[in-house]
């Protein structure tokens, strides 16, 4: 079975044919105009897509209705319309996506696969937030987090690099790349994350805030007049790395930081203590780490990264080797040799991840 993979990103389109092997036979990305992606143009990438036998769609946002793969069909995409409001920035651009290629291949079936599933299984005091249960009963606020796909991709690789049971494995998955996010999964299965009820919450991202004060926000708008769209927006595209640095990329920051420039150096020391507190956070909520998997652009890119993240780690039993850390091969073991704790770097494969979800719904390999 040769299965599409749609993952439908801010301003791009990717897309992926992988065989019943798992090997990739197309690749193609389009640009994505304005968030959308144009139908004719759609049609056109997909002329020579014929022998797609199933299409599997990345969504962002699967609410509490939605806590594994389904097949797609009119009520479901009413029912994920319903929950653009969950995330607005996400959201309408998969489900333009998933217009556009069910237009472009009539009678295909697709699976919509969900970076909120992995998660949805929290115990409830990881996924409450201390806030009236009027409130949350009545507009469904709670931690939902996000990507899942990949966080559930990076765990199963490790358990097989490290030649262990995943159902025995407590992994500590760092998602980094221009949005991150960590899980703590234990047996296969997410016990805690950083992103919340939308991917701000956690850690310091590209252009992200990651958490802040609530009271901040709250301030901010009485006292210093900022409308709450303004706020959104700045949080969401003017803050992190970028607000901090000037600049949303990883490679920029560290190479300024290097040079002596303060800014820089601000915010990569912010960075890494972030991610240190809650990669040990992430182990705590397990109650102890075996393994601690890097992924994502600035996971799998950056031995800068994970160094800083290790050296102050050292207390869990984490210690990487200088010589393999800096190895450019991807999919390793960087431990050092008399460390507790195995971690590994995993390239961010969640077209492998929608795939294994599409022939779980179908029923074949």
């Amino acid at each position: 079975m040769r299965i599409l993979v749609v993952n439908s990103g801010s301003s791009s389109l990717k897309l992926r044919v992988l065989d019943e092997n798992d090997r990739l036979v197309t690749s193609v990305d389009l640009p994505a105009p304005g968030g959308e992606p144009d139908a004719a143009e759609m049609c056109l990438a997909l002329a020579g897509f014929a022998d797609v036998q199933a299409v599997g769609h990345r969504i962002v946002h699967g609410g509490t209705e939605f806590t594994g793969p389904v097949l797609v069909d009119e009520d479901v995409v009413a029912r994920l319309s319903a929950l653009s409001d969950l995330a607005p920035l996400h959201q309408p651009k998969s489900l333009a996506a998933l217009a556009a290629v069910s237009a472009a291949l009539p009678g295909v079936p697709a699976v919509a696969c969900f970076d909120t599933a992995f998660h949805a299984g929290l115990v409830p005091a990881a996924a409450t937030y201390a806030i009236p249960a009027s409130w949350r009963e009545r507009c469904g606020l709670r931690r939902y987090g996000f990507h899942g796909l990949s966080h559930a991709y990076a765990s199963r690789r490790t358990a097989e690099l490290s030649g262990l049971n995943l159902e025995q494995l407590r992994i500590v998955t760092c998602h980094l790349g221009a949005g991150a996010s960590l899980a703590a999964v234990r047996g296969g299965r997410s016990v805690d994350t950083t992103m919340g009820f939308t991917p701000l919450e956690g850690l310091v991202m590209a252009t992200r805030s990651g958490s802040l004060d609530p009271g901040l926000v709250l301030w901010l708008e009485e006292h210093v007049g900022i409308p709450p769209a303004e706020l959104a927006a700045t949080l969401e595209h003017r803050s992190g790395l970028l607000g901090l640095a000037g600049t949303p990329d990883m490679r920029a920051v560290l190479r300024n930081a290097e040079a002596g420039e303060p800014a820089a150096r601000l915010a990569l020391d912010v960075y890494l203590h972030r991610l240190r507190a809650s990669i040990a956070s992430m182990a705590a909520a397990m109650g102890a780490i075996d393994c601690l998997t890097f992924t994502g652009g600035v996971g799998e890119n950056s031995p800068e990264v994970r160094d800083g993240a290790a050296s102050g780690l050292d207390f869990l039993g984490v210690r990487i080797d200088d010589e393999r850390n800096a190895s450019g091969s991807q999919d390793r073991e960087i431990s050092s040799y008399e460390s507790a704790v195995r971690t590994f770097v995993v390239a961010a494969r969640e077209d492998l991840q929608i795939v294994e979800e599409v022939r779980q719904v179908l029923g074949s390999r």
